[in-house]
C-alpha cells in the first residue's frame, strides 16, 4: 500500500517532529549522563574542600585560643613578679592605704 500523499504537509511535519524527537531524547540522555557523572564528581571534590576548610578554620580557632590563654598566663605570672614597680605598688601604696584609712576614721569618727 502506498501512504496517502495528498497532504505533504502533515507528513513531514509528523516525520520531522519523530526525527527530532528521537535526536533530543538521546541527547539529554548522554547529557545526563555526563552531567551525572559530573555532579558526583564535583560533589566529591565539594566535600573534600569542606573538610579542609572546616580543618583550617578549627586550627585558626585552635591557635587564637591557645595564644590568649598562654598570654593570660605569662600576665598572671608578671603580676607576682619581684619587679620594682610591683614592689612599690604592694609596699608604699599599702601603707599610704593605711595610714589615710585612719585618718578618715579620725575625721568621721
Amino acid at each position: 500500500m502506498l501512504p496517502n500523499w495528498s497532504n505533504m504537509t502533515l507528513h513531514l511535519e509528523d516525520s520531522l517532529t519523530r526525527a527530532l524527537g528521537h535526536y533530543l531524547d538521546n541527547w539529554s540522555r548522554n547529557s545526563s549522563k555526563a552531567e551525572q557523572a559530573l555532579d558526583n564528581t564535583l560533589a566529591e571534590e565539594n566535600f573534600r574542600n569542606v573538610i579542609w576548610y572546616l580543618i583550617v578554620m578549627i586550627g585558626m580557632f585552635a591557635f587564637i585560643v591557645v595564644a590568649i590563654l598562654v598570654s593570660t598566663v605569662k600576665s598572671k605570672r608578671r603580676e607576682h613578679s619581684n619587679d620594682p614597680y610591683h614592689k612599690y605598688i604592694e609596699e608604699d601604696w599599702t601603707e599610704w592605704l593605711n595610714e589615710s584609712e585612719g585618718t578618715h576614721f579620725r575625721v568621721l569618727g
